[in-house]
């Protein structure tokens, strides 16, 4: 008989092994615990304390030594990272270097992963809307990916029950295209916003403005103070971690709850190298993970997991986890594992000037724009393309940095730079991309990174579908701000590839037949009922609105029927 360290074994055995501490994942750990579950959290990255953590939240603008950009040398070690806005001067230590986060891309990919517990939630635009069964019935109906296996009547319920914990404020508009949520109430529009609003709606019937539906307390209520969060200061600094615990984070919401229970372990600097299965129960035992600081490699054992690491991070576990049940993969039956990889695409849209209204300003820096549902391929608005899109954008009035440009000195310059500039509005679209099986991610086993794990690669692009979709976007943005009254409007097309957005989605897709999916209608591997995938890796489209509020929902659902399966002893 072999000689088992059981003692051993009972100290890294837990009711729960949940992996990722991110939106889904802190979700996870929140109602396995509060449902009674000993529960283990992994995160790959370092610990991030609420408010003693946020460094840069707190400081005056002139206390940063570069104005909020990235030096020579930061560029230089991570040229991939440096893309984007998202790496920048305060935020620097919250994402993985280039060096630790090695990706191979056969087409650009901008692959952004934190180095934090709390994953992105620190850093995300807290836009929170609801998917509808305009979104659950399209792939059906155009026949691009598979039809989910839910539909908005499974979600809603747990939609409302995740809203009123995290939190949204919003206005309710009654569109079946975009169900109204739970809702905190709505922050104010600019008046050049109001004035637009009305302006689009009396000319394209049909179409809507309202203020963005975000994960920002507009007013904490009960459920919110109980963890110790408070109303947002309208300071917009909300990436770099808010002492105040005015938006929804894992370190402001999640996480506190399910430390309240006294059921969670939280190891950081801990990364998952494979989910171990059992080929007697047909079931994983656990998973096997290596110590990032130390390389100690340990096993850990629940009778269920949750697999939470954000798309990217899930597949690559799965990819990863080879054993002779599964030679291609953790569930990978259907040969579907790391296709059909989703992102939004953005960037394009119209801006123009408002003449006049001098008198009036804005208040605060509210940290949060406005929103146009989509209007595109609803009931008669028939289009060239498939899909739809939507609109995000604001009103502002332009400030000091105007007169940077002109290079003046002397009174009339200084006059200049305490008045406020004209006003302005611009509308940028947010795009749904159909799940194309070609647009996928691998593992390259001919590349290993520090830790001895083949990196990820990428081969994923925009198509055609995506560009028309783009050319309406320009063309109704400007459209719309000329019929409202704007002066030199002009259409804007930036840089955009898929991963930019970071709203990576797919690649273990729910749904209905085991032959063509990864993950059932209850976020269950098809094959090892005990593994949940419900983070953006399970998603069979993207729709054209922001996903994290759905993996929130998805999430709860599904521990509320793992805990239930438990119970009755089929899992």
């Amino acid at each position: 008989m072999a000689n088992l360290n059981i003692e051993a074994q009972k100290a890294n055995t837990y009711d729960a092994i949940v992996i990722g501490s991110g939106i889904s994942g802190g979700y996870a750990a929140k109602e396995l615990t509060e449902k009674g579950l000993k529960v283990l959290m992994l995160e790959r990255g370092k610990m991030l304390n609420h408010i003693a953590d946020y460094e840069a939240a707190m400081k005056n603008p002139w206390e940063f030594s570069y104005n909020g950009q990235l030096t020579v040398e930061q560029k230089e070690r991570s040229p991939k990272l440096a893309r984007d806005y998202p790496y920048n001067e305060m935020t620097a230590d919250y994402w993985f270097r280039d060096q630790d986060s090695m990706y191979v891309e056969k087409k650009r990919f901008d692959w952004y992963r934190p180095d934090i517990v709390g994953g992105k939630s620190i850093m995300w635009g807290r836009q929170c809307y609801r998917l509808s069964d305009l979104d659950f019935e399209a792939n059906a109906k155009d026949g691009y990916g598979v039809d989910w296996p839910i539909r908005y009547k499974d979600i809603e319920p747990w939609y409302t029950y995740v809203e009123k914990f995290a939190g949204i404020s919003g206005e309710a508009l009654g569109l079946p295209q975009l169900p109204d949520s739970h809702f905190l109430p709505p922050m104010e529009m600019t008046f050049v916003e109001k004035e637009v609003r009305k302006r689009i709606e009396k000319n394209f019937p049909g179409r809507h403005m309202t203020i963005g539906r975000v994960a920002n307390l507009s007013a904490a209520k009960e459920e919110q103070l109980g963890v110790g969060r408070g109303p947002c200061q309208h300071r917009n600094r909300c990436q770099w971690g808010c002492p105040f615990g005015a938006y929804f984070s894992t370190q402001s919401a999640t996480l506190p709850a399910a430390t309240a229970t006294g059921n969670l372990t939280l190891r950081p600097d801990s990364i998952v190298r494979e989910i171990v299965f059992d080929n007697e129960t047909q079931k994983a035992t656990g998973v096997s993970v290596i110590d990032s600081q130390t390389m100690e490699e340990r096993e850990f054992h629940a009778p269920i997991v949750f697999v939470c690491a954000s798309t990217v991070g899930t597949t690559s576990i799965l990819l990863n986890s080879i054993s002779d049940r599964f030679p291609n993969g953790f569930g990978n039956d259907s040969g579907e594992l790391g296709h059909n990889l989703m992102d939004h695409h953005f960037r394009a849209g119209a801006r123009g000037t408002w003449e006049g209204d001098h008198d009036r300003y804005i208040y605060g820096h509210r940290p949060n724009g406005i929103y146009v549902p989509r209007f595109a391929n609803v009931g008669d608005d028939k289009r060239d393309f498939l899909r739809g899109f939507g609109y995000q954008g604001g009103g502002l009035r332009g400030n000091w940095k105007r007169s940077v440009a002109e290079l003046s000195f002397g009174e009339d310059f200084k006059n200049e730079i305490v008045e406020p500039g004209d006003w302005s509005m611009g509308l940028g679209g947010f795009g749904e991309t159909l799940p194309y099986h070609e647009n996928r991610m691998w593992l390259d086993k001919n590349n290993l990174d520090k830790w001895g794990l083949p990196v990820v690669a990428f081969d994923a692009e925009f198509k055609e579908n995506e560009l028309k979709m783009r050319e309406a976007i320009k063309n109704d943005a400007a459209e719309m701000l000329e019929s409202a009254g704007l002066k030199n409007v002009k259409t804007q097309d930036g840089e955009s590839f898929p991963g930019t957005a970071i709203h990576e989605m797919g690649t273990a897709r729910m749904g209905k037949d085991p032959e063509t999916s990864v993950c059932n209608g209850n976020n269950q591997v098809h094959a090892a009922k005990n593994v949940f995938l419900t983070d953006g890796a399970c998603m069979t489209s993207v729709s054209c609105v922001n996903p994290s509020l759905t993996f929130m929902a998805l999430t709860a659902r599904a521990v509320d029927f793992a805990v239930g399966e438990m119970k009755k002893g089929d899992l």
